[in-house]
């Protein structure tokens, strides 16, 4: 088959999802000619990624964003189904992709498109259906826009990649979606992290000594920031002073985590980074005494795989999901309960055996999938369908 590789318009700033589609595209450009099907990369016009296109087997299709007069076309033809086959109509986007003859597409993000050619779907999270309260999958039709969106997407999809069973599961209950349709691989480890030098970079430019707790996550609520602070606040209560570190982009709740640190009593121990680049992350990672990732969202979660590969001990939060992908490797703790989150910070200070042990399983872990991996699955997906796909031109 003919196959547009979709990009999603992740920016670093976005965290995990910018990591896995930069490593997925890596891995494709790299193993495209081993394969089957014929490859183009569908974005809009990036000059890196222009370079990055030159010598290599994978093609380039660049597209622009819809004009005003296409959207409110799609909003029409959405709410009107029939206007749709009435019109005959297709998105600009999808037009251009049948006139380079791409049959099936594959978007590496998982922001729905409208399409009718047959395509392949990734979901990183249904947490809008899960815990519908925060505000980041809630206000200002937040949850309506997401929901109609899956529905639309997820159900017409030809396969649907899922990381875990639990989140397989969810698909199909919440969309009835049938199982054979979606298929499991799990968030790949990131290729800088398996790949880093193990002598950890120096951190004192940020005013840090090694040792403290570290918990790189952008400032949204479901982040689950202050029961890591009422944590640290009882460890402090007892003797145990250890330093936090929060890394992580604004996306509207930074300031009420600021003032948290000062209600609880906490201020001298939080030191904030903001946004990070990646050598700076490394070395946040292999100084730090463990990472302390308590998010409420699952079933997957990246920085945890990234600890893994650069030696860093995993404390995570016990959500639906988290043992599927964290195994042994990972100390779980229920992230509501601050004093069972002090208790395994405790344990991993204490304990130096036990951290070395954490940090040898979070390593085999790590190394067991990488987006090599990842791609070759998707692949074998490619490949069933195609016998499929032969049937219409």
């Amino acid at each position: 088959m003919k196959i547009g590789v979709v990009l999603d318009e992740y920016v670093p700033q976005d965290g995990g999802a910018f990591t896995i589609q930069g490593d997925i595209l890596s891995a494709i450009i790299e193993l495209a000619p081993r394969s089957n099907h014929q490859f183009k990369i569908v974005s809009l016009p990036d000059q890196k990624l222009a370079d990055r296109q030159k010598g290599n087997a994978v093609g380039w299709l660049t597209h622009r964003q819809p004009g005003l007069v296409e959207k409110i076309t799609g909003f029409l033809i959405r709410t009107w189904p029939n206007l749709r086959r009435s019109w005959r109509w297709q998105s600009s986007f999808e037009k251009k992709a049948r006139r380079e003859g791409i049959e099936f597409l594959w978007f590496l993000g998982q922001r729905p498109q409208d399409v009718d050619l047959p395509y392949l779907a990734i979901v990183l999270d249904l947490q809008h259906r899960l815990q519908p309260w925060f505000p980041e999958v809630s206000q200002f039709g937040q949850w309506e826009a997401r929901e109609r969106g899956f529905a639309r997407h997820l159900r017409r999809a030809a396969a649907i990649i899922a990381g875990t069973q639990v989140g397989k599961a969810e698909i199909a209950h919440f969309y009835q979606v049938p199982e054979e349709r979606i298929h499991i691989l799990p968030h790949p480890t990131p290729e800088y992290a398996l790949t880093a030098e193990k002598k950890a970079p120096s951190i004192s430019h940020l005013g840090l000594q090694p040792g403290y707790l570290f918990y790189p996550a952008q400032f949204w609520t479901h982040k689950n920031h202050v029961n890591l602070l009422l944590a640290l606040k009882i460890l402090a209560d007892e003797g145990l002073k250890l330093e936090l570190v929060l890394a992580g982009s604004d996306f509207g709740n930074k300031q009420f985590v600021k003032e948290q640190t000062e209600k609880i009593g906490i201020a001298s121990q939080v030191k904030f980074v903001d946004f990070v680049e990646q050598e700076d992350l490394i070395g946040l990672y292999q100084n730090a005494l463990a990472l302390t990732y308590l998010s409420f969202f699952g079933p997957e979660n990246l920085p945890p795989l990234e600890a893994f590969a650069l030696g860093c001990p995993v404390i995570a939060a016990r959500v639906s999901g988290s043992d599927e992908q964290l195994g042994e490797a990972a100390v779980l703790v229920d992230p509501k309960d601050p004093k069972e989150i002090a208790e395994s910070i405790r344990k991993v200070h204490s304990d130096k055996s036990f951290r070395e042990t954490l940090i040898a399983k979070g390593h085999k872990r790590a190394e067991s999938w990488t987006a090599k991996d990842f791609v070759r699955g998707a692949f074998k997906i490619l490949d069933d369908f195609s016998a499929v796909r032969r049937n219409w031109k």
